[in-house]
């Protein structure tokens, strides 16, 4: 079973019934600096086969999006082979101020385990200027180990979460 769930956000593999209210989300102009709408998202995931497009639920909507990306995506910020890459988090601005952002990252653990079991961390990048998203991922967890990368949009930091 894929779904994962604490309070009212669930985590779930995206399905084509998910398509309608995805079409409808739009982020802010900030928003959209660090991370892209989940349509353009999930056309790169039907190219490629090692990134698994995940949708998060709120009271059972689509509320949010992000990709879990396997050893292609890693490798440009890791050699940990036995790593997937979080990539392209965000939450529908319409849902944004529930908590939403923090009840999904503390599902993600046990979403991973339950489908990657041969995962043993989760790596992101976030983009320096980012400070509230940075909050929000440190908070759930997630650990700067000093590494940075270069990006579109300026330095990343790079984070670690051991599961």
């Amino acid at each position: 079973m894929s779904i994962q769930t604490t309070l009212n956000v669930k985590l779930d593999f995206y399905k084509e019934e998910y398509r309608p209210n995805l079409v409808d989300y739009h982020l802010s102009g900030e928003q959209s600096n660090y991370a892209s709408d989940p349509l353009p998202a999930l056309l790169k995931c039907e190219e490629d086969n090692t990134r698994h497009p995940v949708v998060i639920l709120y009271n059972g909507e689509p509320a949010g999006f992000f990709i879990l990306h396997g050893w292609e995506g890693v490798k440009e910020y890791s050699d940990n082979k036995d790593a997937i890459l979080l990539r392209s988090y965000s939450v529908n601005p319409k849902f944004q101020g529930n908590g939403i952002a923090k009840q999904s990252l503390q599902v993600l653990d046990s979403f991973v385990k339950r489908n990657f079991p041969e995962v043993n961390e989760i790596i992101l990048s976030v983009n320096y200027m980012n400070i509230v998203a940075q909050h929000v991922y440190k908070m759930a967890g997630f650990i700067d180990k000093g590494g940075r990368v270069m990006g579109r949009k300026g330095e990343l930091f790079i984070l670690h979460k051991t599961l």
